[in-house]
Order: C-alpha cells, then structure tokens, then sequence
C-alpha cells in the first residue's frame, strides 16, 4: 500500500487515510469501481448516489464531448445558451409542464440549496413580505456544505466552529406535525420557506404521507414555499422521476441535482412553479445569483443525454423491479443475520441497521460505522456509513446477480467486523492481563 502522501486534499477522510492507494479510484464501468491497489469493487452507491444509469454510458460520454467541441463554454450569467434552453424545457416537461414554468442552473446541491433560500426571501419580498425570511428544514435533513446548504443542514456537523450563520433557519422533528404546527403557530408570518427532502438522506427515513398533507395544509394557510430537496431521490431513485409527484400537490420549488447528469458534471437545477416565476416576471425584478460553471453546453448536453437514456433503458420502472428484489433481500438478511435489525428508506434509497458486535443489542455505534463500511469493503463492496449501519444506492440498472451479490458482500462484512471486533477484544484482554 502506498503511504506517500500527494498534494491532494479530499473531502471527509482524516488525515491517516490520505494517500492510500485501496481508496484512490483510477476507473470506473457499469457498476464496478477499479482501485489503485489492483481491487475491483461493486460499487453499491451509486457514485456518491448520483450514476443512477452506472459507469461509463457512451451515449451521455458522447453528447457531452459533442458540446465541449461545437460550443466549449457558453453561460446564462447575463445571457442564454441554445443548450440551456432545452435542457430547462425537457425539464419542466419530466416533473410537470401544468405546474412547473421556470428552470435555474446551479452547479450543486449545496449551491442550490442556497440559491432556494434567496430565492424564497425574494419572492415573499416582491408579495410585499419582507419580513418573511426565515427557512425551515428537518433535524437530520441534509442539504450540502455550503454556508447556506450547511445553515439548513438539520445535523450537528460542526457549524459553530466555521461561523455559519443560522439565526434565520430554524429546524423541526420529521414525521412529527404537531411540532410543526407550534412552530406555525410561533412564527408562521416569519416562515419564508419549509424545506424537506421527500426521503431524508442521513437516515433514509420517509416522509409520512401524513406530514406531507399536513405541510401541504400549513403551506395554504401560511402562505409559505414549500420545497422538495430531490438533489438525493431525484432521476428515478425512489420509484418516479421525482418522488414529490406521488405527493397529493407539488412543491412550489424543486431542487434536482445527483441524477441529473449521471454524475458526469457539476450540475444542478431548480424548478420553479409558474406562480413563483410569475411573481418576479410581474415586478420585472432580477435574483442576484449566478454561477460561473452553471448551464453551460456540456453541463446541458449531459441532461439531456442523461434523460433521453433514462428513457431507452426504461430505468425508472428497471429501479422499481429491483427495489421489489432488494425489499425481498433485505427481509431475508434481517431473519438469517442476527445483527440485522432493520431497514429504512424505500425505492433503491435504503438503509441497513447493524447492532454492535458486543452482543448487548444495542445499535451499532456511529464512531464504529466506518469500521463496518471498510469490513465490506474488504468483502468486495462499497456501500455509504449511515445511521447506526450502512446506506445502499443500487445503480437502477443492476441485474439480480449484481444485487445478490452486493446483498452477499454486506452478509460477509458484517461477519467479518464481527471478527476483528472479538480479536481486538481479546487483544485487549490480554493487555490487560
């Protein structure tokens, strides 16, 4: 294993795992990742959840390279691209052309999510609501790094210790309306925007179909925007296009970004409903955003390559016939593995509970998780720490032998942490003696 540690600086590794040649990726087909140190491994997430349709599709591969060479670099910063144009009007077509109007370009989830923010504030400003600038999320939502993304943010990730300012976000209990509504109650008039992700990402927990009516109900009450952070379940993750449409109304802002390129650019959108559009359309006014690298030709060309592809593979309905495998896989793990005690999520967006190896039954400890997430690893997948076990995002294009597969590395992970957690006991014991 090479230790030699290069100029690189990545992103959630302490400084002991820089250099490691078993975490530095040199390649990637279908749904296999390559290693510097000669490994290949099923990749069990998707990317970083967003290559729904795989490695290395050549059609995408292809439009991108198409646009690089007809167009290079084009913006919307102060002016349009032909590109951009279709992009945002196959995009309005695929969430809802009756109720979305408006696409803005980003080049983020976290950018977006700051994006949304202002454009929330300005929009109940032009209503003549100035006052109404605070946001709402979830505790344990997740919706970036950035400092407005990491504002909204509803887990504890050190934002004091970087001066994030979070005096107008306040956060509430997912699934918990009652909650909820004392914060309405407090502070509706205030309340700019509620921001939820249909299925919260750290946990792969659900939104209930009961708190979603009753978002929708505080939102025709108190008059704020509701908005569905798909950056995560976006492009078919959960069973549709976009898992807001199985809500009985849309949200008024729709934020799409992992799915949307198959993790080929920097890229992410939000969708506007045409009453929000119209709101500045009305007042001729001008949201103070832009970014460089945003709706650009290869960036475009991708969406649409990506879309028109989700299509010709019939990906969406691919991903509901192996959610139904992976429903039937996971019930299976949980009755043979005695440190199995659940799952959470639906659609391909789902979670594996693990108990500690101790034998006590308690769930398994958060600082232990990334001890879990190397053992199946070591057993020939990659999967994503989650909450008190590991997160699994299937690209929708698995066949069943590639799920068995997975569901066998994380059987045999689990099994092997099981191990080294008894050997480093017994070590310590030992010491101890």
């Amino acid at each position: 294993m090479n230790s030699t540690r290069h100029a690189l600086w990545p992103s959630l590794l302490t400084p002991d795992l820089h250099g490691r040649d078993d975490l530095c990726a040199v390649s990637a087909e279908g749904v296999r990742v390559r290693f510097a140190d000669g490994r290949e491994l099923l990749c069990g997430t998707s990317g970083l959840w967003n290559t729904n349709l795989g490695y290395g599709n050549l059609a995408i591969a292809q439009a991108s390279a198409d646009a690089l060479l007809n167009a290079s670099y084009l913006s919307v910063f102060r002016y349009e691209n032909e590109y951009a144009q279709r992009a945002a009007d196959a995009l309005v077509e695929l969430a809802g052309a009756e109720h979305y109007g408006r696409v803005l370009f980003s080049t983020s989830g976290g950018a977006a999510n700051d994006l949304v923010m202002k454009l929330a504030r300005q929009y109940q400003a032009l209503r003549g609501m100035s006052g109404r600038r605070v946001v709402v999320g979830l505790r344990g939502g997740y919706h970036g790094l950035t400092f407005g993304g990491f504002a909204l943010t509803g887990e504890n990730l050190g934002q004091q210790v970087y001066g994030v300012d979070q005096r107008l976000v306040r956060h509430v209990t997912p699934n918990e309306p009652e909650e909820l509504n004392v914060l309405m109650a407090r502070q509706g008039t205030q309340i700019a925007a509620v921001v939820v992700e249909p299925v919260l990402g750290s946990g792969a927990l659900p939104l209930s179909a009961e708190y979603v009516a009753e978002l929708l109900r505080l939102r025709e009450e108190y008059g704020f925007l509701l908005v569905a952070d798909e950056v995560a379940t976006g492009f078919g993750r959960t069973g549709d296009f976009f898992a807001s449409q199985r809500w009985p109304a849309q949200p008024d802002l729709l934020i799409a970004s992992k799915g949307l390129t198959n993790g080929t650019s920097a890229a992410a959108v939000v969708l506007a409903a045409r009453s929000v559009a119209e709101a500045f359309d009305e007042a001729g006014a001008v949201l103070s955003h832009g970014e460089t690298q945003a709706g650009t030709p290869v960036t475009c060309a991708a969406i649409l390559a990506t879309i028109s592809e989700i299509h010709r593979l019939g990906a969406v309905a691919r991903g509901r016939r192996l959610a139904g495998r992976l429903d039937d896989g996971l019930a299976a793990l949980i009755a043979e593995h005695p440190l199995v005690t659940g799952t959470t999520g639906i659609g391909c967006f789902r979670s594996v509970r693990v108990a500690a190896a101790d034998g006590s039954g308690k769930p398994l400890p958060q600082f232990e998780v990334a001890a879990l997430v190397a053992a199946i690893r070591e057993a020939g997948a990659i999967v994503h720490p989650g909450l008190h076990g590991v997160q699994l995002f299937p690209a929708l294009t698995y066949t069943d032998a590639e799920l068995d597969e997975l569901l066998a590395c994380i059987r045999e992970g689990i099994d092997l942490y099981t191990v080294q957690v008894a050997a480093q006991t017994e070590t310590g014991d030992e010491d101890h003696r």
